[in-house]
């Protein structure tokens, strides 16, 4: 049913199946006590892989499952997969329709609906110039606080449709809530626009929990390098920044190369981020004090310590390097000057 899911570089929605290792890692780090009777919704939620990952995580019995998708086949997939994973309670809630320009879940008072748990792999670019303009009333500015990307003149598709999808599912988290959305990786340096406001809200709001960059290629479909930004209403600690760009074994798959994950490198991710552990050019621990100093970036590179070895050298050794130089910048300099001779 799902093979051909995949093909057509995602379709006219974009839509990818998202990895296993990555919806692991989402529930898993979103979800490591017991909880019962709370809500997950996925506003791009596609044929549901995040929000199965996540109910398992939690207990069928324990959650209920919201979803929109603008795709009727994701939709009917997804169906599938609640009768297959024992969440035929959810059915109803699983709504075909434009989260961005008509987010259908809404409470009594037709506020939008909050949930404890969000998850999210939105599509990163795509063309919605048609109803960009529709977005712009007095019940949106709330919701896109940090504002509608442009419409690019020339190419239309490539509009950063994931900056509404993030501040969405800001929105639509309970004040005790947690979110974790795939984004491309660019977005967590971004010194300008609309991505820095948003993480600017994050880190003033102290809702950021972390972090997680992935390897390249995790996605076999697509050579954008995501991340997972990790949100958390209750999170007034420090922020854990994971780079695990490095890990990894890179296999081919069909025309593509994909990056897949060992098991032990997933329960690595995993573990280093529940227990927020500092690991040597892995990972980074930092207040939001110190964020805000690094311009708001979420890189845990710009984070690690640099290391610088010392070696102890007699005044002799030091004197012989010393004078090496000095005869070697000698030379260089004759040379320069009959160079400068030739070239007149």
């Amino acid at each position: 049913l799902i093979k051909d899911y995949n093909t057509n570089s995602g379709g006219k929605y974009a839509e990818y199946f998202t990895p296993h290792a990555v919806a692991k890692i989402m529930a898993r780090c979103l979800v490591n006590e017991n909880v019962s009777n709370v809500t997950c919704y996925d506003p791009s939620a596609g044929s549901g892989t995040l929000l199965m990952n996540l109910a398992h995580q939690i207990g069928e019995d324990k959650c209920t499952i919201y979803s929109q998708d603008i795709s009727q086949k994701s939709s009917n997939l997804l169906r599938l997969n609640l009768i297959l994973n024992d969440l035929v309670h959810s059915i109803p809630n699983v709504v075909k329709g434009n989260t961005i320009l008509e987010p259908f879940h809404k409470d009594k008072n037709g506020r939008l609906q909050q949930f404890d748990y969000i998850v999210s792999n939105p599509p990163f670019k795509l063309d919605f110039s048609d109803f960009s303009a529709d977005l712009d009333t007095k019940e949106n500015h709330d919701r896109f606080f940090a504002g509608i990307p442009n419409i690019p003149k020339a190419k239309k598709e490539s509009m950063a449709i994931y900056l509404l999808f993030l501040q969405h599912i800001m929105y639509s988290l309970k004040d005790t809530g947690k979110a974790a959305i795939v984004v491309p990786t660019g977005f967590i340096t971004a010194q300008s626009g609309i991505d820095k406001k948003i993480r600017e809200r994050m880190v003033s709001s102290k809702m950021l929990a972390g972090v997680v960059s992935m390897p390249s290629n995790i996605f076999a479909t697509t050579g954008t390098n995501v991340s997972i930004i990790f949100l958390d209403k209750q999170n007034q600690g420090d922020v854990i920044l994971i780079d695990a760009s490095k890990l990894g074994t890179t296999i081919k798959e069909g025309k593509n190369q994909k990056t897949v994950l060992s098991y032990e490198e997933e329960d690595k991710i995993i573990n280093t981020f529940n227990t927020k552990t500092p690991l040597e050019d892995f990972s980074v621990v930092v207040s939001y004090d110190e964020i805000k100093a690094k311009n708001h970036s979420l890189s845990a590179g710009q984070y690690f310590e640099v290391k610088i070895e010392y070696t102890d050298i007699t005044h002799q050794e030091f004197a012989g390097k010393m004078k090496t130089f000095e005869n070697n910048l000698e030379s260089l300099f004759n040379e320069n000057k009959t160079l400068e001779k030739e070239i007149q």
